[in-house]
């Protein structure tokens, strides 16, 4: 009988207990009827409970709608759609590449008909290295009529109270006060900038074209140490760590990540291969952060908001902004 009792209280303090994991993690309700897992309310892992974090590091909440899963995930620069390190992305197709660029350089990351997504890479080379060390520093968007961008701001050695990003909206300077969940709209509401940690991590929506969460982050002695970068002493190379959510995409996108996205693309990477390289410097590189002039660029302002061919979305979104959600997707607590 005692045995009993006991098996009885443990079944119930397990059940109490999960359901406290429960309510401690947030849920993803897919709103899009044309996604697979239209109306269902999904949680996020206790692990990652998709409400934002003071902790840039922390990871977060992903639900991929058009999943046959309709299962969440905890992801940090491993969701298909990231660039980060130096630069190691992860193609739409979900496989790993590196694409090294150059110093000081810009290249085209996304280039759609109503959508261009331009990097600018850093870095240095050392005495003896053949290639440049490249991070992402900046991004630069072209959408609609609009510009925007982002940037890592330059700095000898990395302080996490002081925040390194520094945004601009069609050629002006704008301010997004510090503070998790704080936000910045632009004038006709394309644009949503909203903080995910008191300071360096936001997340960029841009209405009905895609989701962009960036983290600025250092080169840490660390890293300097186990890749032997050779950083020098007045430069953390303080850069972005990105993973890109896009709605809508056409059958052309391009880019040196939008390519990853066709569904005609063959990627090239051999099975066992420890750091696969993707090449195609000169076709994709752009002139500046915020121009759309490589010769594989596709992007023409006068498409805007009537362009009508997109076809193929891309539904995996983070859930760190509670209620307000992106646009197909609610998060809710």
């Amino acid at each position: 009988m005692g045995l009993l009792r006991s098996s009885s209280f443990f079944a119930i303090l397990l059940i109490f207990v999960s359901a406290v994991i429960r309510a401690k993690a947030g849920s993803v309700y897919c709103s899009n009827p044309r996604s697979r897992c239209y109306s269902r309310l999904i949680e996020c892992p206790y692990q990652c409970p998709s409400t934002g974090s003071a902790n840039r590091k922390s990871q977060i909440c992903h639900v991929d709608c058009d999943s046959p899963t309709c299962k969440s995930s905890c992801k940090h620069c491993n969701g298909p759609g990231s660039a980060c390190y130096d630069p190691r992305f992860v193609g739409g197709d979900g496989i790993v590449f590196y694409f090294h660029g150059k110093s000081n350089e810009h290249f085209s990351l996304v280039s759609d008909a109503s959508l261009q997504i331009n990097g600018r890479f850093i870095g240095h080379r050392p005495a003896g290295r053949t290639r440049d060390f490249t991070w992402i520093q900046a991004l630069g968007i072209l959408f609609n009529s609009h510009t925007f961008s982002l940037e890592a701001i330059k700095s000898a050695t990395w302080n996490n109270e002081v925040d390194h990003l520094k945004f601009s909206y069609n050629g002006e300077d704008l301010v997004v006060p510090d503070g998790a969940l704080t936000s910045w709209y632009s004038p006709d509401k394309e644009v949503k900038v909203e903080r995910v940690a008191n300071k360096n991590s936001v997340i960029v929506t841009l209405k009905d074209s895609a989701e962009i969460m960036v983290n600025v982050a250092p080169v840490t002695k660390e890293d300097d140490r186990v890749h032997n970068y050779k950083v020098p002493s007045d430069d953390c190379f303080a850069h972005l760590e990105v993973q890109f959510r896009f709605f809508a995409l056409s059958p052309n996108i391009d880019g040196v990540l939008g390519r990853t996205y066709r569904t005609d693309f063959e990627n090239p990477v051999k099975p066992g291969v420890a750091m696969p390289v993707f090449g195609g410097e000169d076709k994709y590189r752009t002139s500046e952060l915020l121009s759309a002039d490589c010769s594989t660029c596709l992007f023409s302002p006068q498409n805007g908001s009537n362009e009508s061919t997109s076809v193929t979305e891309y539904l995996t979104l983070d859930c760190t902004r509670g209620g307000s959600s992106g646009y197909g997707i609610v998060c809710k607590k």
